[in-house]
């Protein structure tokens, strides 16, 4: 990891906090799926915790983030809460969306969360309306899209890139590259050598960086939030990383190659991230623990909680469809 341009201790140990809730509720999620506590299609961001923790850390709360289906790492780490998404993704009446939208439509406006889409590559669009919404107020919020390398292929992606930079939208567009788009693999579908080298057709910043590098993502995430924060337009960040599962859970990833998965799974960015901390000095053992208790405690919260929440009354199915006739 770099040594120089470090956040302090503060913002490390933050960090790391969201980037262990995103590892443990992943796999928590994950065993109460298998062991049909819950049913719900589910995708899991196992090796990609890092990127969305570096870049939430350098938001507020009062700035958004659109983000995909494969995207509960972006919203637990820019502070979405636990319980209510559980319930969600268990389709239960007290999730963010009133458990209507599932894993692929989680929504949470308190926390900045906008959009959660199931259409690949919409992020970007969507994200382009907030941000020249923030704009024109003048509010100095900074939206922040996440689509992933297949996405990257789609027009609207090109088409939102383009309008950002001839307006200079408050925005940052974060390319998480894991490799494969869906079950393919990135050198089948992509002819760009790397996602960043894009950014230079639309005359707007590009930059690729190792995504599961703490340091290196915090430090990219900054310069390009404060550009957008300050007036200066989008920038576009690839963060190379790598994903441990399947496209959605129950894939067997056999198209995956063995030997890189092998050797990714063995670079693992969690425990990685939290010896490099002690390592450092900038925790020490008992309040790394004390932390993944506090988040472990939450979690089961979580799970109580959402199989003690009722299912949706199915008077549900006529609401949030069309406008309702005001008496």
């Amino acid at each position: 990891m770099k040594e120089t341009q470090q956040p302090d201790r503060e913002v490390l140990l933050d960090m790391y906090r969201r980037v262990n809730l995103i590892y443990q509720n992943d796999e928590r999620l994950r065993s109460a799926i298998r062991s049909g506590k819950i049913a719900t299609t589910y995708y899991s961001p196992r090796g990609q915790e890092v990127i969305p923790a570096a870049v939430s850390v350098n938001l507020t709360d009062e700035d958004y983030i659109c983000t995909i289906y494969r995207g509960v790492h972006d919203m637990l780490a820019k502070g979405a809460p636990v319980k209510e998404i559980w319930a969600e993704i268990g389709g239960r009446a007290t999730g963010t969306c009133k458990g209507k939208g599932g894993p692929m439509h989680i929504t949470h406006p308190a926390t900045g969360v906008m959009v959660t889409t199931g259409i690949v590559g919409s992020s970007l669009p969507i994200a382009n309306g907030l941000a020249w919404a923030s704009q024109l107020r003048d509010d100095k919020r900074v939206t922040v899209a996440y689509f992933g390398d297949g996405a990257s292929n789609i027009g609207a992606v090109h088409e939102a890139m383009n309008m950002a930079a001839v307006k200079k939208f408050p925005v940052v567009f974060v390319c998480q590259n894991n490799g494969y788009g869906e079950h393919t693999h990135y050198s089948l579908s992509t002819s760009a050598r790397q996602i960043s080298d894009r950014a230079a057709g639309y005359q707007m910043p590009g930059v690729t960086v190792d995504g599961n590098d703490p340091v290196a993502m915090y430090v990219a995430a900054k310069e390009a939030i404060d550009r957008a924060r300050n007036g200066d337009g989008p920038t576009l960040i690839e963060a190379k990383t790598f994903r441990f599962m399947g496209h959605v859970l129950g894939d067997a990833d056999g198209y995956m190659d063995k030997e890189e998965k092998k050797q990714a799974m063995a670079n693992d960015p969690v425990p990685r991230f939290r010896q490099w901390m002690l390592d450092q000095g900038h925790a020490q053992e008992e309040q790394l623990a004390e932390m993944e208790a506090a988040i472990t405690a939450e979690i089961d919260e979580a799970l109580a909680f959402t199989l003690s929440s009722p299912m949706p009354d199915v008077a549900e199915l006529k609401r949030d469809v069309f406008a309702e006739e005001l008496n």
